[in-house]
């Protein structure tokens, strides 16, 4: 007998689980068919691991600067034990998988660990959507749904000619296992994922050379941001080279280790490392789920869906990575939450997606949302800005971090803030309290008006709003 649900949820990532627990709250049957672990690849392969990594760099680093705060540290006495920041990663995903598995149980959610495929009218159902499910041990199982959110996710791209293979070519899931680090890497890839592992890595001791085919690190940044962090991570020791075309034609690897040729702006240069990791962004996955037996269209390896998350077949919708768009945990969270309000009958407003917060957890850290300074001038606005360094606020002082800024971009006409970027001390923090005034639609006198305790890093915020009209106090 097939399984029969109201709505079946293809994928166990952060979208798909949230789509779950909004779906059974609303007294719907529920089931998630996830192939791997619930979780997904954020609580498996990305957010939670990565940057348990990176919580691990910075208390190192942090011991390792210690002498600024008044500490003497005798030489020696700190070390790393990477087996045991591995542990820790691992016990961190584990505490966190237990959490997840005890809401689904909760909310009464059926899981069911196995491939699914979505299959097109059947005995089951006269319509696409319901799904042949390849259990663990090889049996099979059919779930029918009334509606069905397909949260399959995404997974690392690779480029022609340089095949991972978890040795000498890494992608992020193949760095996250490593046993030992390596002495050196070469990472091709200045965005998100590149930078923070550049950070990580350089922190942990690992000479880092850091690639970028384009102009900058972080193209999608504000450009200053872009520089900020070019800085800081060359004073840390990363080598960062941009504007550079790769020769694949030339990598070797060998028991000593990886070379490959570039052109860069400087002429042909051979790099040369322990490792090489590839951090050129994620497609979507969407082969091998059945969207032949359908009538859903794709577009650029992204199903098409429209502000609902609903596909071309109405009963079946699709969120997060698989959908392109902004790919955040957090966006594909809201995304199905959007889905299943829209199941249940309700018309939820439309994502903004330049008002969903990016966060990068680099060494200093970085949070944005909305357009960036080029972007709101390409787009015809006649801007105003303001913008307030760390190093005028007492608690960046205080704890030593006083690198960056924070920066607001406004619309002089209308006074709508276009855009909030941040560089510096718990960034990814900061930012919820701008990307509020930008959904709420404050003006910058409004939450520059608000009072910000101090000392505090949230006072920058305040002080940079202020700044767009010139009435700054600090700065």
């Amino acid at each position: 007998m097939a399984i029969t649900v109201d709505v079946a949820v293809l994928g166990g990532g952060p979208g798909g689980y949230t789509a779950a627990i909004r779906a059974a709250q609303a007294g719907k049957k529920v089931a998630i068919i996830e192939m791997d672990k619930l979780g997904g690849t954020c609580l498996h392969k990305g957010c939670i691991p990565s940057k348990s990594l990176l919580r691990s760099a910075e208390v190192y680093r942090t011991l390792l600067g210690s002498a600024q705060f008044g500490i003497d540290v005798a030489e020696g006495a700190v070390s790393l034990d990477f087996g045991k920041v591995q542990l820790r990663k691992s016990s961190t995903v584990d505490q966190l998988f237990r959490g997840l598995q005890s809401l689904m149980k909760k909310h009464g959610i059926e899981i069911l660990k196995g491939k699914g495929r979505v299959i097109g009218p059947s005995i089951f159902s006269p319509k696409s959507g319901s799904l042949a499910v390849e259990l663990a041990d090889g049996e099979m199982e059919s779930v029918v749904s009334t509606n069905l959110i397909i949260a399959t996710g995404s997974r690392p791209r690779s480029l022609p000619g340089l095949t991972p293979d978890g040795e000498h070519i890494l992608t992020s899931d193949d760095a996250l296992q490593l046993d030992a680090l390596p002495t050196s890497i070469l990472i091709v890839g200045g965005g998100v994922i590149g930078v923070e592992w550049a950070s990580m890595l350089q922190d942990f001791g690992v000479s880092v050379t850091l690639i970028e085919a384009g102009a900058r690190l972080l193209p999608g940044e504000d450009a200053e941001v872009s520089a900020e962090l070019s800085r800081a991570l060359r004073r840390r020791g990363v080598r960062i080279l941009t504007s550079v075309q790769l020769d694949t034609s030339t990598y070797h690897s060998g028991s000593e280790g990886i070379s490959i040729k570039a052109l860069t702006q400087d002429g042909e240069v051979e790099l040369t490392a322990d490792k090489l990791l590839l951090s050129v962004g994620r497609i979507a996955n969407v082969e091998g789920i059945g969207l032949q037996n359908t009538d859903i269209r794709t577009k650029d390896g992204f199903i098409e869906v429209n502000e609902f998350g609903q596909t071309t077949e109405p009963h079946i919708y699709a969120i997060g990575d698989v959908v392109g768009g902004v790919q955040l945990a957090h966006a594909a969270s809201h995304e199905g939450l959007n889905a299943v309000d829209h199941i249940c009958g309700g018309k939820p407003a439309p994502l903004p997606h330049h008002l969903i917060p990016r966060c990068i957890y680099a060494s200093p850290e970085i949070a944005s949302y909305g357009l960036t300074e080029d972007g709101a001038r390409t787009r015809g606005h006649d801007i105003k800005i303001g913008k307030i360094p760390f190093q005028a606020i007492g608690k960046a002082i205080v704890m030593g971090e006083a690198e960056g800024f924070v920066k607001v971009i406004a619309d002089r006409k209308t006074d709508d803030i276009l855009g909030v970027h941040m560089i510096g001390p718990h960034a990814t923090d900061l930012i919820s309290e701008a990307s509020l005034a930008g959904w709420m639609n404050a003006a910058p006198w409004e939450v520059g008006a608000m009072v910000h305790p101090h000392p505090t890093l949230a006072e920058a915020l305040g002080e940079a709003m202020l700044a767009v009209d010139g009435k700054a106090i600090a700065f």
